[in-house]
């Protein structure tokens, strides 16, 4: 797969770059609030393999989706900015040349065999099918944990959604949840770039002492949950401007 093959968001031009990666089970429009405060600064939201309007992989790992969109960097400057599964997806392009620095937010660092297992179990599963699109954008907003968060009616939920012969199904490849543990530890060690571990003071996935037995000055955004990021998109402006330093 190449970077033609997926689609992509853009807008600004000033580098360095935003790559903006999008956690498990959304799209790239997750961005949208954030986007709109860049400014002039250069961004660039792709929708993940298996995501969205862009195509699926064989088999998911993240190095794999990493290698994906890795022609996204911008050789002038990159800050890469993940969220969740797109945060670690982040870390295997810290070495990536043009990354200056990576923003993991809401990365799950800690996973129990049975988590493993249970993704696993999920992800093995066929993608369900629904007769009406309503039906379809409901579990594409519960699965990308969105639920409550973007209104069912949002036209940026275009690409969640495809019809086929048999009803309507969230465009997501739910074999993407068997992309495995991500191992951060290593991939922190491994690191050329700053990076900056944060998450939402409620994040109910990720707790404070997790990032503290990985970085020493992880970042807790008060008032938030996982979905940080479209929460209250202005909260994570002060991250971006931690990897200016």
């Amino acid at each position: 797969m190449t970077v033609t093959d997926l689609l992509v968001r853009t807008g600004g031009t000033e580098p360095p770059a935003f790559l903006l990666l999008h956690g498990l089970g959304a799209t790239g429009d997750v961005w949208a609030g954030l986007t709109s405060l860049l400014g002039d600064s250069a961004w660039i939201a792709p929708d993940l393999p298996g995501h969205g309007g862009s195509p699926h992989l064989p088999a998911y790992s993240f190095a794999s989706v990493a290698a994906a969109v890795a022609g996204l960097v911008d050789p002038r400057g990159t800050v890469v900015v993940g969220h969740s599964f797109g945060g670690a997806v982040g870390l295997h392009l810290a070495a990536r040349p043009g990354v200056r620095a990576v923003v993991g937010l809401g990365i799950k660092v800690n996973w129990t065999g049975a988590e493993l297992a249970r993704a696993v179990e999920v992800g093995n599963r066929p993608a369900p099918t629904y007769p009406t699109r309503a039906e379809a954008v409901r579990r594409h907003l519960r699965v990308a944990g969105l639920d409550g968060l973007v209104d069912p009616d949002d036209p940026t939920l275009a690409t969640a959604v495809t019809r086929t012969d048999a009803g309507w199904r969230p465009t997501f490849d739910p074999a993407a949840f068997a992309v495995g543990e991500p191992g951060v530890a290593a991939l922190l060690a491994a690191a050329p770039v700053p990076v900056v571990l944060a998450r939402g003071e409620r994040d109910p996935m990720v707790s404070t002492a997790d990032l503290a037995a990985l970085v020493p000055d992880p970042v807790d955004l008060p008032g938030l949950g996982h979905n940080a990021h479209v929460e209250d998109p202005a909260a994570l402006l002060p991250l971006l401007e931690l990897t200016r330093r």
